[in-house]
This record gives structure tokens, C-alpha cells and sequence, in this order.
């Protein structure tokens, strides 16, 4: 059985996912704010974290900030913000997404399925092989990726998403293979999800951020200058 923590300090925002989780047949647990929760990453195992942003004592992103350090576990973000800046944040401290308030929990669950789903089928692959193009590099094995002989510090699904172009070098991917293939599902509501990861991933790609181009109503392409 997974195991699923919901961090919130809303008791109806808990019992709403609880109810849903449980059916889906999750073991829940709770934690009213991010200091809760950090204590709860240390003593237990979980398979995936709901985490809301603005909590008393310490908010959400301090939280995941923290968790990370000691854990590298899926999170999700809960919100009542649907800004560019919150979600680039929270994308930049490795979050797996972000979900705006009021949210259908049916669509919470299907989320959290899907992100399990990928990053169980990610974390059992183990190619032993490495991709090498000028001062980039790619340890597919041991999932790292250096940028002149400097490890980056990459997101899960930053990594998908750079790996998924690459493996598919100067073919054009829409939109949708790529939502599809890197989240695990076909993806409904808000498509700026897919372009704020990739903000962030040519950002921290340097000067091989030039090398994703976009192709302007179609999708993404990998490819060699």
C-alpha cells in the first residue's frame, strides 16, 4: 500500500483528499504545516507528498526546500496562487506539480497516480549508457547530467523532459507526446505547466539552452547548432 502524507492546515482540504486517497486505497497520513511535516519525512517512508503552500509556522516551498535535503520523495503543490513566479518557485525547488485551488479531486488523484506511475518506471530503468555532445553530458544510470564537467542540479522531471528531446534528436515533439511521456498521462487544465519546466530547464542548461528550440504552435525540438 503507498503511502501518501497530506500537509495542510485546512482540516476540510485534508478530509476532502483523505476521503478520495483512501479509495483509491493510499495509506494517508497528515500534517497541519510544513515544521509537522518535515518531522513526519524524517520518522517515515512516503511514496508521495500534498503539500499546501500558505501554512502557519512554515509555509510550503520552505518545507519542500527542507524535505529535499533529506528525502527525494514526489510532491505536489496545493495553491490558491496561479502565478507564474509561485509556480516557477516551486518547479525550481523540485516539485512534481503544482495544482491551483479549488481543485477536483478526482483530477488531484489522477495526478498523483500518474507521477507515481512515471517516477516508479523512471527510477526501475537502468541503461548504462552515456550521451556526450561537446561540453554536455548525460549518465542515463546514474540519472546526471553535467554541463562542462559541472553537475547540474537537475528536477526528475527536468531530467525526463531533456532525455525525452535527446532520445528523440531533431524530430519535432508536440506538446502532447511530450505531457503524455514525461508526466504519464494525457494532461488536462493549465499547458503552462510544460513551459515553465522548460524556462526553467534551459536556464540551468547554459548556453546548451539554445539547443531546445521551440517550435511555435507544435511543440519542442532537440537539436545540434
Amino acid at each position: 500500500m503507498s503511502k501518501l502524507l497530506i500537509v495542510d492546515d485546512e482540516i476540510n482540504i485534508r478530509e476532502l483528499i483523505k476521503k478520495y486517497a483512501s479509495f483509491e486505497g493510499y495509506d494517508v497520513y497528515e500534517a497541519l504545516d510544513g515544521i509537522e511535516a518535515i518531522e513526519k519525512c524524517k520518522n517515515e517512508d512516503f511514496d508521495i507528498v500534498i503539500m499546501d503552500v500558505m501554512m502557519p509556522e512554515l509555509d510550503g516551498f520552505s518545507a519542500v526546500k527542507e524535505i529535499r535535503k533529506i528525502k527525494n520523495i514526489p510532491i505536489i503543490m496545493l495553491s490558491a496562487r496561479g502565478e507564474e513566479y509561485d509556480r516557477l518557485h516551486g518547479f525550481d525547488l523540485g516539485i512534481d506539480d503544482y495544482v491551483v485551488k479549488p481543485f477536483s479531486p478526482k483530477e488531484l488523484m489522477m495526478r498523483v497516480n500518474a507521477i507515481l506511475t512515471r517516477y516508479r518506471a523512471n527510477y526501475s530503468v537502468n541503461t548504462n549508457k552515456v550521451y556526450v555532445y561537446e561540453g554536455l553530458k548525460i549518465d542515463y544510470s546514474a540519472r546526471i547530467v553535467y554541463v562542462n564537467d559541472e553537475r547540474l542540479d537537475m528536477t526528475p522531471k527536468e531530467y525526463d523532459l531533456l532525455t525525452y528531446l535527446i532520445k528523440n534528436e531533431n524530430m519535432a515533439i508536440k506538446r502532447e507526446e511530450l505531457l503524455s511521456k514525461v508526466w504519464g498521462y494525457d494532461f488536462f487544465g493549465d499547458d503552462r505547466t510544460l513551459d515553465t519546466h522548460m524556462k526553467l530547464l534551459r536556464r540551468k542548461l547554459g548556453e546548451y539552452g539554445k539547443n531546445i528550440i521551440t517550435l511555435r504552435g507544435v511543440g519542442y525540438r532537440f537539436e545540434k547548432k
